[in-house]
């Protein structure tokens, strides 16, 4: 053996948008460029789905470990690459990237499959699929492939083709993985048995999550599955690889949608995704391990496309979490969370444990929405607290306290809820202490959760009902924006006031729901305990998420 290191491995999962090269990135010039880097070094596992646990991988599944160079490095994973170079120069060791993200995979493909039994949802799910497998005709699904073939052989002969040139006739071997139930990358543990699970017992450092896409689409979207799933996806590799504290880091739901306007606010406030990434957060929080583990925002990186080209501001939010919290190393990082969130008079006033405000110092928030007891969001004017008004030389951090935000309507008189940058691709811009690399996560502080049955064979938001929903979300903002076009002089005298609190006053004692009947303040955002599903008749039940 020769040209060995010993150093850190750090595994890339998920789906295409952790696949994704860095030469189908932007900026991958500037980055391949500064590639010689002979102590990084990349294996890439090629899709390898299995319905059983495999202990080896097949020949041509992987070629082996690759030294990063500017020719390589193209191929290496863009985030496993901003991450893991910058590990590298900062720690100055080795560091290995396992790409084993597969295209396509749904979250329940990437957990162990003994972790299913762990709790009734997902085993009922898993037990679905298991019938599925059951009643699978796989002669009928080959006859499926021999008809094909039949027809692509007669017009290859009709067009001279030779017959020793001809395609052979399908079997069993040649149907795609999609079409076997177990084995298709939307079915339990099967990217897991044949790509993760493969090695398991090695030493690995930690563990770079970034997925979403197949889990948000309409028919498939189930978020309190995924909160479960998420965490039993971190306890199952924790167990198979013998690293009870093993770092993992959760890159959220990529904002990959038209981005959201004040245009189209209520529209594209619609949005399974949303919901999926506050999931994702808030799943791994159920882990109970915020020290080891951590979820990085990534709705702010907006470009349009299933795979946007925006990749690398992931890649440096992991190093930086890494860097400060599994190497140790003085590298600013950090999150806030919602404390509060009170109602006063005809506005919500928003707490934060931490100051929050966009990165350019402006001294307007955007990406709220308010609603009533209805349950009718409607994009919300957001203004922190006042507290010193030095007219044109005010900023976020001089002039206001940025740990409070006040979110009103004037189409909501008396509201109950907030939410916060809810869009697949959502507005918000509020970062943790004004840094460009810590968004505030988005969230909501409501109970109304997005349609969502047991039965894995049903789907409670097909086609037509999210056609519906749409229909009311663009009523609803054709309402506002009529409304506030008929109040443009009242909205602007109450944007005069919002935030102008005087000195030592108090929130009045008029309290919506939105906190309990002692006056506590909630609980913390991401620690929070789930709830029963509400229905859209429904008020809150004062519990932020």
């Amino acid at each position: 053996m020769e040209d060995m290191l010993i150093g850190d491995v750090w595994v890339m999962n998920g789906q295409s948008n952790m696949a994704q090269g860095l030469a189908r990135t932007q900026q991958a010039d500037m980055e391949r460029a500064q590639a010689a880097l002979p102590l990084l070094r990349q294996v890439r596992i090629s899709a390898n789905e299995s319905y059983e646990l495999q202990k080896d991988l097949p020949a041509g599944r992987s070629d082996g470990w690759k030294v990063c160079t500017p020719e390589t490095a193209g191929g290496i994973s863009a985030i496993g690459y901003a991450f893991a170079s910058r590990l590298q120069r900062a720690l100055r060791i080795p560091i290995g990237v396992i790409d084993n993200a597969r295209g396509g995979a749904s979250i329940e493909s990437l957990v162990p499959r003994h972790k299913f039994d762990d709790h009734p949802l997902p085993k009922r799910y898993a037990e679905w699929v298991e019938q599925r497998r059951a009643e699978f005709d796989w002669d009928a699904a080959v006859q499926q492939l021999v008809e094909k073939w039949e027809k692509t052989v007669a017009d290859q002969r009709n067009k001279g083709v030779p017959q020793d040139r001809l395609p052979p006739k399908p079997t069993r071997k040649n149907l795609r993985s999609w079409s076997i139930p177990g084995t298709s990358p939307s079915d339990a543990a099967s990217c897991y048995n044949g790509m993760f699970g493969v090695f398991k017992g090695l030493n690995i450092k930690g563990v770079l999550f970034h997925q979403g896409y197949n889990n948000a689409m309409t028919s498939n979207c189930r978020p309190r599955r995924y909160r479960v799933l998420m965490k039993l996806m971190v306890d199952g590799w924790r167990e198979d690889f013998d690293a009870l504290t093993l770092p993992v880091g959760v890159i959220g739901f990529c904002a990959g949608s038209i981005p959201q306007t004040r245009d189209k606010f209520e529209v594209w406030s619609v949005s399974g995704g949303a919901h999926i990434r506050e999931a994702q957060r808030l799943g791994l929080a159920d882990v109970g391990d915020p020290e080891h583990t951590a979820f990085l925002p990534a709705y702010d990186v907006q470009i349009p496309g299933l795979h946007p080209s925006k990749k690398r501001a992931h890649g440096l939010r992991a190093a930086r979490w890494a860097l400060n919290r599994v190497y140790g190393m003085k590298i600013n990082w950090g999150s806030a969370s919602l404390v509060s969130a009170e109602r006063d008079g005809d506005c919500m006033v928003l707490t934060f444990d931490k100051p929050v405000m966009p990165d350019d110092m402006s001294t307007i928030p955007t990406g709220f929405s308010i609603a009533g007891k209805d349950g009718k969001f409607y994009l919300g004017h957001a203004r922190f607290q006042l507290k010193n008004d030095v007219g044109i030389w005010n900023t976020a951090n001089k002039s206001f306290d940025t740990t409070k935000v006040h979110v009103w309507s004037p189409l909501v008189t008396e509201p109950v809820a907030v939410r916060y940058a809810w869009a697949t691709s959502p507005m918000g811009n509020l970062k943790v202490s004004g840094k460009p690399w810590l968004p505030l996560p988005s969230f909501r502080t409501d109970d109304w959760d997005w349609p969502e049955t047991d039965d894995p064979a049903e789907s409670l938001v097909d086609r037509a009902a999210a056609r519906a929903m749409n229909l009311q979300a663009a009523e609803r903002c054709e309402h506002r924006k009529k409304e506030e076009a008929k109040r443009a002089v009242q909205i602007l005298e109450r944007l005069e006031t919002l935030g102008r609190r005087e000195p030592g006053s108090k929130l009045s004692s008029g309290r919506g729901r939105g906190t309990s009947g002692e006056g506590k303040s909630w609980d913390k955002l991401g620690f929070s305990q789930p709830s029963p599903a509400a229905t859209a008749s429904e008020p809150p039940r004062g519990r932020v998420k």
